[in-house]
């Protein structure tokens, strides 16, 4: 204990288990196992398909588990920034489109107090 002389939060007898402590755990750890690591399921494959290639378009889904709305900004599955879906930037230079991007990305309560201010004055 002497190497962390000046570090209070290292002194502390918390980082010491207490007698059999370890032994509890390691009992715990066995009563309830862990899941699967996310390493071990399966991973699917993001490929994008050669057009007219894969069939006709009623064919039954290449992804059954995947919900219809993964990659919109609602309802189940991934949302757009985590399905890797990167919007575009606006086209013009104009300072409240630039700030509505900004709060579709980063929704915020003083963006858009903001923007509504910058509407209603006629800005």
């Amino acid at each position: 204990m002497a190497a962390y002389a000046q570090r209070t939060d290292l002194n502390s007898s918390a980082m010491t288990p207490e007698y059999g402590g370890i032994k509890k755990l390691a009992d715990a750890q066995k009563a309830v196992p862990m899941g699967a690591s996310p390493a071990s399921a399966p991973q699917q494959q993001m490929q994008r398909p050669v057009p007219g290639a894969n069939g006709p378009l009623t064919r039954p889904t290449e992804r059954p588990l995947e919900p219809v709305t993964a990659g919109a900004n609602f309802g189940a599955g991934p949302n757009a920034m985590a399905a890797g879906i990167i919007p575009t930037p606006p086209a013009q230079n104009d300072v409240l489109e630039q700030l509505a991007y900004l709060n579709s990305l980063y929704p915020n309560r003083d963006l858009e107090n903001l923007i509504d201010s910058m509407t209603n004055s006629g800005s």
